[in-house]
């Protein structure tokens, strides 16, 4: 679910116009606008796609409308491609120096294969084929032991290192992410086009 600001534009001059407000309209626009750091915008996506498929089972479990599994499935998909994507595009090239495991990364990699080749039989696949909701769930279950992993070992390493600025790692993160949501979201309503043709 997106988080709805509602943005009141006579806020901001209140705030500053008022001696005894102890915020500033600078420390609140501040606030607002602050990039999560790198390893909590990770942790995000890990919440967002365990929550979502959860729903996903929920739905399989009671024998939600094909309709309704498969474009939760199509969302889930495209969420770990993107997370997928700026992890090993930006995220694990900028930890590799300060983690110690050799294995650690190269781990992570096999499993974002595994879960590539998982989600490409999703993706080629409809709610039709009984080995759909299947797919979905044991996808769920990859994601899971790959993110206990991640936080247990990898982030813990990275924060106690000290050594790289997660805030603008997480600025550069957040920016490819939003690049690549919208590539994916054009990409979904040009395919929804032709199917309605």
């Amino acid at each position: 679910m997106a988080n709805i600001e509602y943005r009141n534009p006579f806020r901001r001059m209140r705030m500053a116009n008022n001696p005894k407000s102890k915020r500033t309209a600078s420390s609140s626009a501040s606030k607002r606008t602050r990039t999560p750091d790198a390893i909590a915008l990770l942790k995000a996506d890990h919440r967002e796609v365990k929550d979502m498929h959860a729903h996903f089972e929920k739905l399989a479990e009671e024998g939600a409308a094909a309709s309704e599994r498969e474009a939760l499935a199509r969302r889930i998909c495209a969420a770990l491609r993107v997370h997928a994507r700026i992890e090993e595009e930006i995220f694990y090239p900028a930890v590799k120096p300060v983690i110690d495991d050799d294995l650690l990364l190269p781990e992570a990699k096999v499993e974002h294969d595994s879960a590539r080749d998982l989600i490409e039989q999703i993706e080629s696949s409809s709610p039709k084929d009984e080995l759909f909701d299947a797919r979905v769930i044991v996808l769920g279950e990859y994601v899971q032991h790959h993110v206990k992993e991640e936080e247990r070992e990898m982030f813990r390493e990275v924060r106690a290192s000290k050594e790289l600025d997660l805030r603008a790692l997480g600025k550069q993160m957040q920016a490819r992410k939003e690049e690549l949501m919208a590539g994916f979201k054009e990409s979904a309503d040009k395919k929804e086009k032709e199917t309605a043709k």
